[in-house]
């Protein structure tokens, strides 16, 4: 009786992980290369379209008289990193959606129909969160320099926009994919947004800020420094940005200002332990609540690293490395009362008529700071707008908060990479921006005019509410 019972038991287990199995991994399965299964739906059906969240078509298959197919990217270039490509492997949102595009939920009269006639059934329709006019406005903004944009909406985690340069024209992925994989100078196929990993500079100062409040709940707003433009220590030593001399700083000058004297002095101050139970907090070195393909950012603390080591790393030097998309997370999080949404791009599956297959629904990550922490982080982002390195902000019909990074990657040579990373407006968030222009130099100076170009076409396009 006992084996009977635990043989029932054993079956139902089984019966419940496979159907569990099956329900969340078919997309996998499907999708895996080697499943022929694929090759099947193919002869069946041809893959469906691609929209923006207004509906403009992103990718398309096109039909000629004799049902030969071709995929079509209208936008050539625009979207080539986030709607990627459908052959060689595929990329971008034809990876992530290729289980709907190459699935049909046409009504069974038009399988009759096309089964007589001896053509393919349409694939399932994809609409994406992505905004063409902001997309267009972040590859024209980023022009000739290599680097990274994405934008995203603050309450939901929809992304926006998302560009990475340099780039390519999905049309002709085929013919130029040789050349493509053998550029290592360029990284053509990198994403770059999410992907790329970058010394963050001074828009680090973010989470050692974030770290000396917690360390000093009570105190932190008495913090004061005198700053003579270097940092010494030891052998160690730390220059302000072009040797800038800040004089007596508090704590939200010397955020707004961006002075590094006083945040390795800030840095050497901290615990390490606490400090690094924080950063595995904020996702450095751990999984990203993200379906396109990543990497993962790495900061180096602990208690035997050197004096010199601290330093760099307060200031978002050394061996800290970041993705474009990793500081956007933690950005929209501060805007976001501490909560994390997890990014996405896919918005609805559609059949060839129009009727919704599925949903996706914003769903959050969860909190990567208490509320009053992500409110404090707000104000010394507002100073760094109005009295900072971001004025270029300053007195639109818009109020914006961020930080600015020059994150040196040269040290013979001192060249740095221009970051921004911001929100606007301040108050009650809508739209996040992350941007970085390699090579291009201070944040300040590159980053910041095209966070306002950005913020400027999101608010043309959306009108500001009262």
């Amino acid at each position: 009786m006992v084996s009977v019972v635990f043989f029932c038991a054993l079956f139902l287990c089984m019966s419940v992980y496979l159907v569990k199995f099956v329900a969340t991994s078919e997309q996998d399965m499907i999708n895996n290369s080697y499943n022929p299964r694929q090759e099947i739906l193919l002869s069946r059906n041809y893959r469906g379209t691609i929209f923006s969240r207004d509906g403009e078509v992103l990718a398309e298959t096109k039909l000629d008289n004799d049902q030969n197919e071709t995929r079509v990217y209208p936008f050539n270039n625009l979207f080539s990193h986030i709607v990627g490509y459908s052959t060689q492997g595929r990329m971008g949102v034809e990876a992530l959606a290729n289980y709907y595009l190459i699935n049909t939920n046409t009504s069974i009269n038009n399988k009759v129909a096309n089964d007589m006639a001896g053509v393919k059934n349409p694939g399932d329709n994809v609409y994406t969160t992505l905004d063409v006019q902001i997309q267009e406005v972040a590859n024209e903004q980023l022009s000739i320099y290599k680097g990274a944009i994405i934008v995203t909406e603050v309450s939901t985690g929809r992304i926006l926009a998302l560009v990475s340069h340099p780039d390519f024209n999905p049309n002709e992925i085929d013919e130029i994919w040789d050349d493509l994989i053998q550029d290592d100078s360029s990284s053509v196929l990198l994403n770059r947004a999410t992907q790329g990993l970058y010394p963050p500079g001074s828009t680090f100062k973010i989470i050692t800020a974030l770290e000396y409040i917690r360390q000093n709940p009570g105190s932190w707003k008495n913090y004061s420094y005198q700053c003579n433009g270097r940092y010494v220590k030891g052998d160690s030593r730390i220059n302000c940005y072009h040797g800038a001399n800040h004089g007596s700083v508090g704590f939200e000058t010397s955020f707004a200002k961006s002075c590094n004297s006083s945040f390795a002095n800030i840095g050497m101050s901290l615990d390490r332990e606490a400090f690094d139970k924080t950063l595995e907090g904020l996702l450095f070195g751990k999984e990203l609540p993200l379906t396109l393909t990543y990497a993962k950012g790495s900061v180096q603390i602990s208690d035997d690293m050197t004096d010199d080591d601290m330093i760099q790393t307060s200031i978002g030097q050394g061996k800290t490395q970041i993705t474009p998309i990793q500081l956007n997370m933690i950005t929209c999080a501060i805007a976001n009362n501490g909560k994390l949404m997890k990014p996405y791009v896919i918005d609805k599956v559609v059949n060839d008529e129009g009727n919704t297959v599925k949903n996706f629904k914003p769903s959050a990550y969860g909190y990567l700071m208490t509320e009053d922490e992500s409110a404090m982080l707000t104000d010394l982002m507002v100073s760094v707008v109005e009295k900072g390195t971001a004025t270029k902000l300053k007195g639109l019909s818009y109020t914006a908060a961020g930080k600015t990074g020059s994150a040196e990657y040269n040290n013979i040579k001192g060249d740095s990479h221009a970051w921004f990373t911001g929100f606007a407006p301040a108050e009650n968030p809508e739209v996040c921006v992350t941007i970085i222009v390699e090579g291009a130099g201070s944040g300040g100076d590159y980053a910041v005019p095209i966070a306002r170009r950005l913020f400027d076409s999101y608010f043309k396009e959306k009108p500001m509410t009262n």
